[in-house]
């Protein structure tokens, strides 16, 4: 009996068969779901069944989008913050300057009224640069002969004295500040009315008064005013505020320091003001005329 061995490859039906077959199986599946919907459950669970199989391979396409994303929105956030911080620098400068403008507008009101106050004529001007000699207490206003400003001339903000013009020019004049150690200036203390000079330390932005017997009768907070005595500056005005006093039995004169009422560093605008004109002197009086002596022959 012959046993003949299976063949190597099992055929089955030919493709052609095979290709009618699953075709024609596959237009009754698609009828039968069009009419029926009998394959959306089974559509519905292989969606679940293949979703993470979905995620898996769209996986490296939504790494590279997020990725991207993230840097992009980096990038979008540096440039956020760096506009932002522009705009809060130029906020805060905008701010500083509308700050700076109110204080000055401020000032210049206070300065104006002070100004309708003084009987003598004043003129306003602004400093422009102050004096580079370290050891001096001088400064430049921008206005000068131009403006009918004269030399001793003297200048104040809205509170009182500030110093007094030493030097004009055409268009500008110098301001030696009473602080500076060359600079004294007549005054009165107001409480009492004693008459001193007070004169310009040099050094820390503070005044002198010397010569005041250990016996003055003076205080700390005592104000200065100018006592107007000597032409230059109106009578009245304050010049400083006593606050330190040194009394020692050994010395004649006691050492007192004052601080100065007017901002002699501080504000920018001022006033250059001229003493009211005085009243004019008497004329001299007439020397008595003496009877002319008679010579002995009886002739004048």
């Amino acid at each position: 009996m012959d046993h003949q061995p299976p063949p190597f490859f099992n055929r089955g039906p030919s493709p052609l068969v095979r290709i009618v077959l699953f075709t024609l199986l596959s237009v009754w599946l698609m009828v039968l779901d069009a009419h029926q919907h009998y394959l959306l459950t089974l559509r519905q669970s292989l969606s679940v069944v293949i979703y993470p199989l979905q995620q898996l391979a769209n996986s490296p396409q939504i790494l590279m989008e997020q990725i991207g994303s993230f840097f992009v929105t980096q990038s979008a956030l540096h440039k956020e913050n760096d506009a932002l911080k522009q705009q809060r620098l130029a906020n805060a400068l905008q701010l500083q300057h509308a700050q700076s403008l109110q204080a000055e507008n401020t000032f210049l009101r206070k300065l104006l009224n002070a100004r309708k106050h003084e009987a003598g004529k004043t003129v306003m001007a602004e400093i422009f640069y102050t004096g580079r000699d370290p050891f001096s207490r001088k400064i430049f206003l921008d206005k000068g002969s131009a403006q009918q400003i004269n030399a001793g001339q003297a200048v104040m903000d809205n509170v009182g004295i500030v110093g007094q013009v030493t030097r004009v020019y055409p268009f500008s004049s110098e301001v030696t500040l009473i602080t500076d150690k060359d600079q004294a200036v007549p005054v009165a203390v107001l409480r009492n009315g004693t008459r001193a000079v007070v004169f310009g330390n040099g050094q820390d932005g503070t005044l002198d008064l010397p010569f005041m017997p250990v016996n003055t009768d003076i205080v700390n907070g005592d104000v200065l005013v100018t006592s107007g005595i000597d032409g230059t500056y109106p009578a009245g005005l304050p010049v400083a505020v006593v606050s330190k006093i040194e009394r020692n039995a050994a010395y004649a004169f006691a050492k007192i320091t004052c601080s100065p009422s007017a901002g002699v560093d501080r504000h920018k605008q001022l006033l250059v003001v001229s003493v009211p004109p005085q009243p004019a002197l008497p004329p001299p009086a007439a020397a008595d005329t003496l009877p002319a002596k008679k010579t002995p022959g009886g002739q004048h």
